[in-house]
């Protein structure tokens, strides 16, 4: 056995194959992305990107009522697409073991909410564990598959950002060849009053479930992840996840119950605990999902009280916190490290990119432009301005179109990336048809789903475990669902695009543009630089319109970084007065 720095994403891939899981499935999203991207690199397991997390979700479900180990992993808010599958595998149950991994973003740091995923516990009526660091991640892969297998449950494996990314030491086995348990095929058992979920065999399986949760809250008792670190009396603190790592630096000296399972709890330990510490307070990020529930056993505690619901915890956030509370004493304060600021570096679309001239053309036009996840939604911020609304995964045609039916003066837009497109793009698409819209789509197709590190998708014709696949063909697909105009652009001839976009406004039926080119990221496409010429360049700024990192105004006029620039041209075909060029 040697230790390695592992993060907690690789340690979990890592206990995935240890553990003999046999197919992972996920949807690409920060922070969980990596988790597949390490379970691809192990054999054995069959390992895929899905088109959104609740096919993730289902494949894996598929999985184990097959009688094989199985594993999906997604960000927090996909665990908001595969809820419906995640409800009824909490009915049905399995033949196999089955984790699923949810990666919630206290701060948001790559998302629309920070929402606190363990309520989906309590509300699937399934066990959550949370680990702390990168040996507990890989462990509790093991424990919640053993768990799962036991108790005929799914089991929800929660961590954070800084659990998903931080590296910590992880015993690893290097003698270890091959995952656990065979790889041959057996037959499906067929029980139609277990898997079926009609009524009348659902109705049979609620009973099974609330008396699975009785016999889970029993073995929360007992569970290993669940242990109590004595200190000082004065002083307890319930906690668990990166936030127990947190206390633990900031309260030296009290005395610790450590959450590893987050739900059920284990209210004898909690309530022994509890009776030998004079003071108990709970540190939890996010919602007060302990507290509530140990005041609701009797249990005087305080959390939120002093911790703040918002954002995320840190070292710093806790000490104040405790500060401010009369928790710590003064000497106890620890003054910051002073960190020098980084560079600055605006949100912005990336120098080249393909989406940059489809926000410029459409803020000429002056309609309401319905945004969607990706990195394109960045086009909210100046000069571009060019995004009204983002909502989620997809909700930009469906709320196109609600604006589009409440009649307002302005057109409705939509635009959407490739990899949303199928994630969750084509059901409204198909609605607009189907309802009689008129609004334009915009498909911003760069070839990759690009935000979270350029992963395959349908589109692509690659698989995550690099084998060459069927492309989807996205103007096919949208012709499929009904929709006549169709175009599709280059989006660096931005004549082109306005072409496009004004036929699309005037059309009295839905519309849609594909604009089409590879993400300049993974291209690497570089052409000759722009260079300006001084003398014709007036100062006007139309070029510095298109928001492009490279060019900079000077003075009175405008230079172009020829470090930076990719020789898209965009800047030079908003230049009325031809002062730009492309480099010899």
């Amino acid at each position: 056995m040697v230790k390695k720095l592992l993060s907690g994403n690789e340690a979990i891939a890592l206990g995935a194959y240890e553990n003999g899981v046999k197919v992972a499935a996920a949807y690409p999203g920060t922070p969980s992305t990596e988790i597949l991207e390490n379970v691809a690199k192990y054999e054995g397991i069959a390992a895929q990107w899905s088109p959104n997390e609740k096919v993730a979700l289902d494949v894996a479900v598929g999985a184990a009522y097959a009688g094989k180990r199985a594993l999906a992993a997604m960000k927090h808010v996909g665990v908001n697409v595969a809820s419906d599958a995640l409800f009824y595998v909490a009915y049905t149950g399995l033949s196999g073991g089955l984790v699923i991994v949810t990666a919630d973003d206290p701060g948001m740091h790559s998302s629309q909410n920070e929402q606190d995923n363990r309520n989906y516990a309590k509300f699937a009526k399934v066990p959550m564990l949370e680990p702390s660091d990168s040996a507990e991640c890989r462990d509790f892969v093991g424990y919640g598959l053993e768990i799962s297998e036991r108790f005929d449950t799914p089991v929800l494996l929660r961590t954070s950002t800084r659990i998903a990314h931080s590296y910590s030491p992880v015993e690893v086995d290097d003698e270890k060849k091959g995952p656990i348990g065979d790889g041959e095929a057996k037959s499906y058992v067929i029980d139609r009053a277990k898997y079926v979920m009609v009524p009348g065999f659902a109705r049979g399986r609620h009973p099974v479930v609330e008396q699975r949760l009785v016999a889970l809250a029993a073995y929360a008792e007992e569970f290993s992840g669940n242990r109590i670190e004595w200190g000082s009396d004065e002083l307890g603190i319930v906690t668990g996840g990166i936030a127990y790592q947190y206390a633990r630096e900031v309260f030296k000296n009290a005395s610790f119950l450590k959450l590893g399972m987050s739900y059920p709890l284990p209210k004898k330990k909690i309530k022994d605990f509890a009776s030998r510490v004079k003071r108990l307070i709970v540190v939890e990020d996010l919602d007060p999902f302990w507290e509530e529930q140990v005041r609701l056993m009797g249990i005087p505690i305080e959390g939120k009280k002093y911790f703040p619901i918002v954002g995320e915890f840190s070292p710093d956030v806790v000490r104040k916190a405790a500060f401010e509370a009369g928790l710590i004493d003064k000497g106890e304060e620890i003054t910051p490290v002073e960190i020098p600021p980084l560079p600055a570096r605006p949100p912005i679309l990336c120098v080249g990119c393909r989406h940059r001239g489809v926000f410029y053309t459409l803020k000429k036009q002056k309609v309401v432009v319905n945004g969607d996840i990706g990195c394109y939604t960045l086009s909210v911020m100046p000069p571009l301005s060019a995004t009204d609304t983002c909502g989620c995964m997809g909700a930009s045609i469906g709320v196109a179109h609600g604006v589009d039916k409440a009649g307002t003066k302005q057109k409705a837009v939509a635009t959407i990336g490739d990899s949303t497109f199928f994630h969750s793009g084509i059901p409204p698409l198909i609605n607009i048809a189907y309802n009689k819209g008129t609004s334009l789509t915009v498909i911003l197709d760069n070839r990759v789903t690009a935000m979270t590190g350029h992963q395959d998708h349908p589109g692509t014709g690659r698989t995550l475990q690099g084998e060459e696949t069927v492309a989807i063909d996205i103007e096919g697909l949208v012709r499929a669902c009904g929709i006549e105009n169709v175009w599709t652009v280059d989006p660096w001839k931005l004549k082109e695009v306005e072409r496009a976009v004004k036929a699309a406004l005037a059309s009295d039926k839905p519309s849609v543009i594909i604009a089409k080119g590879p993400c300049v990221l993974r291209s690497r496409e570089r052409h000759p630089a722009i260079v300006v010429n001084a003398e014709r360049c007036n100062g006007c700024g139309l070029c510095l319109a298109i928001g492009c990192p490279a060019v900079i105004k000077v003075g009175d006029k405008v230079t172009v970084d020829d470090m930076q620039c990719i020789g898209c041209t965009l800047c030079m075909q908003t230049c009325a007065r031809k002062a730009m060029s492309v480099s010899a």
